[in-house]
């Protein structure tokens, strides 16, 4: 028998006089149930169960009605926004419900809030997860749109639930991990909705627990909380008996006063319901529901479920694409376009790398990745080696190149990644008015820059300044140099294209630089691959010179390349060819870029030996767990015989003693 199976025989013992009689949720707390306790409500006590300094108190103002447009929703007119109290000659901060949604105006972007969450399962996947799943799901309340985020990583015990309900934690240890303020699920579940319920389930020491927690901002509005208050329940599976039992490390009346709270805010009425939630998780995994959803400020709810049944999209935002009618079509459906309305665009350009045995699960259907850099033409790859003081804060290998529907897509920009997380979509470093870095793109992964806590920018330090000079100088330079290869007038000679290192280039930057040309996808004639496919080294400093002669360009190229440039293409436009001068004793290619492209590529050989390894070693992690799964129902099954027949033994014996 299988763990799902066992779940689904589990056995609960529903609260008995604390559910009897219980209101309505959407009246006050007042009225809910006495725990036999004369005078004092459910409420109340739940306040002083989870409240660490034990002071609890509600507002003496009406409830607030919840607004349900996330921006205006923020409005809680209920005195002192902190309150600090003495308990025990101790000073504690108490948190007002407010700072939920003024935390979670950090994410400007619904996407972004998404994302954040999707970190966390990407996290997980060191610890086994194999996916995490997106999608649609209904509140049985009302039958309401609620949106699901689900992952099958190690998932978290009582005290991990607790530390991610809690403010400015983080147990993230690991430098690949992207997440690290401890403040992420807060301020992006909160931003998607007004109320958000986690199950999640942690297998241990072979101790199966299964926890619950609720963060709902709906809950403290209309109770009038003065400070956020958390229900939580935990759960450990009986493998004698089959039965999910209380956890045993809070007593009765604490557990009780919690998932009374949640059967009363919570889409699930009855206990029943709640557990039912994980039987689709299994031994480990986390499951988030986010519920109450917001809406915009014209009335509609802001994430969309019906334009696409395999997408979710932001209502109202599919902007409009200023361009000529010829190319409108393309640049609309350019990724660069989509992203900003489709979640499964933006998803699928998230993370620079997924291994291929963890899927991105949107609605149904897995979400394609995609290398923005395999849409570049005429790539060159730039290291930039980032200097403070001196010293070299760390290297980065920028791949840039043209769009290959380029002049047509008025798009242009850097993908910035850090620590394979996508942080900046096609940032425009440079902006332009008469076509000067249309279409040139470029993509790196910066681990030497901080993102900002919403993972939407970066913190603006002299590093990230440094980077964004060198990236819109690589932009002209490219421009400049390589424009004529897809119409238009070149500006420039086409010079050689590696920098000698500490060159007077690199000064401006703070950094070092050499860039590799690869000519690939270079207009048909031989002189112009020749030209542009080979590296060749910077000799000025040693007075070298470089022969120059005119490409001249067929009447029939010039029609096909005024036909790709339009305005851009001058009726006297000229490729040159650089050919190098025979000079004794100076090596005309740079033995250091080419031996630079053949580590690349070594390096390239090795990631897909190790993506190999690691899809076999999790693949036969997988197979051991699920052993070992089996492992234990039959031992909970053979233990179970052995207590049945030890107490058959103990009855025959003593019926034996009565004869």
């Amino acid at each position: 028998m299988m763990p799902s199976e066992v779940f689904q025989k589990v056995q609960l013992q529903k609260p008995k006089s604390l559910l009897e009689g219980q209101e309505s949720g959407g009246e006050k707390s007042s009225n809910a149930l006495s725990t036999g306790h004369s005078g004092t409500s459910i409420l109340d006590q739940a306040q002083s169960i989870l409240d660490d300094t034990g002071f609890s108190s509600m507002s003496t103002i009406c409830p607030a009605p919840l607004c349900r447009q996330f921006w205006k929703s923020g409005s809680y007119d209920n005195g002192d926004s902190t309150k600090i109290s003495i308990q025990n000659g101790r000073n504690y901060l108490h948190v007002h419900p407010m700072f939920l949604h003024s935390n979670a105006t950090s994410h400007k972007w619904a996407f972004g809030a998404i994302a954040e969450l999707l970190d966390n399962a990407v996290d997980e996947i060191q610890n086994g997860a194999t996916f995490v799943n997106i999608d649609k799901t209904l509140n049985p309340r009302d039958g309401s749109p609620a949106l699901l985020i689900q992952d099958d990583g190690g998932g978290m015990d009582p005290e991990a639930l607790r530390r991610c309900m809690s403010f400015g934690f983080s147990d993230k240890k690991e430098k690949s991990a992207i997440g690290q303020y401890g403040n992420g699920f807060k301020t992006s579940t909160m931003r998607l909705g007004a109320d958000v319920i986690v199950f999640s389930s942690h297998m241990e020491n072979r101790v199966l627990t299964r926890s619950i927690g609720l963060l709902s901002y709906t809950f403290l509005m209309q109770t009038g909380h003065d400070r956020i208050v958390v229900p939580m329940v935990d759960y450990e599976f009986n493998a004698s008996s089959k039965t999910l039992e209380m956890s045993r490390r809070y007593d009765k009346e604490h557990f009780m006063a919690n998932l009374s709270l949640l059967l009363r805010w919570s889409p699930y009425s009855n206990e029943a319901d709640l557990v039912k939630q994980f039987d689709g998780i299994g031994s480990h995994g986390t499951k988030i529901i986010i519920y109450n959803l917001w809406f915009t400020d014209d009335g509609k709810m802001e994430l969309d479920f019906e334009a696409d049944p395999q997408d979710i999209r932001i209502s109202g935002d599919i902007r409009k694409v200023d361009t000529v009618p010829a190319w409108k079509s393309v640049n609309e459906q350019h990724i660069a376009h989509q992203l900003h309305y489709s979640l499964r665009v933006y998803l699928s350009i998230l993370y620079l790398r997924i291994p291929e045995s963890f899927k991105i699960v949107l609605r149904g259907q897995n979400v394609k990745h995609h290398n923005i850099a395999d849409d570049l033409k005429y790539i060159q790859y730039i290291l930039y080696k980032p200097q403070t003081a001196g010293s070299v804060e760390g290297k980065v290998v920028t791949t840039i190149g043209f769009l290959k529907d380029a002049p047509q897509v008025n798009i242009h920009g850097f993908n910035v990644y850090y620590k394979n997380r996508l942080i900046l979509p096609f940032w425009r470093v440079v902006t332009y008015s008469d076509s000067r870095g249309r279409g040139v793109v470029g993509v790196l992964e910066a681990n030497f820059i901080e993102p900002t806590h919403n993972k939407q920018d970066f913190e603006r330090t002299s590093l990230f300044q440094k980077l964004e000079v060198r990236l819109k100088e690589m932009t002209w330079e490219y421009w400049d140099y390589h424009c004529g290869l897809i119409g238009y007038q070149v500006k420039k000679k086409v010079r050689a294209s590696v920098f000698a290192e500490n060159s007077p280039r690199s000064v401006p930057h703070g950094g070092l630089e050499k860039p590799v040309l690869l000519g690939q996808n270079l207009p048909s004639r031989t002189s112009i691959s020749e030209a542009f496919g080979e590296v060749l080294r910077d000799n000025s400093k040693q007075g070298s010179g470089l022969k120059r002669k005119a490409v001249e360009l067929t009447e029939t190229e010039r029609a096909n390349m005024q036909t790709m440039g339009g305005a851009g293409i001058d009726a006297d436009w000229e490729v040159e060819e650089i050919q190098p001068i025979n000079i004794p004793g100076n090596q005309l290619k740079d033995d250091e870029a080419a031996n630079m492209v053949q580590e690349h590529k070594k390096l390239l050989a090795k990631c897909s030996e190790y993506e190999k390894s690691e899809k076999e070693l999790r693949d036969k992690l997988a197979w051991l767990r699920s052993e070992l799964g089996e492992a234990q129902l039959e031992y909970s099954r053979l233990l179970a015989e052995v207590l049945s027949l030890s107490s058959i033994k103990k009855e025959n014996n003593a019926s034996m003693s009565s004869q």
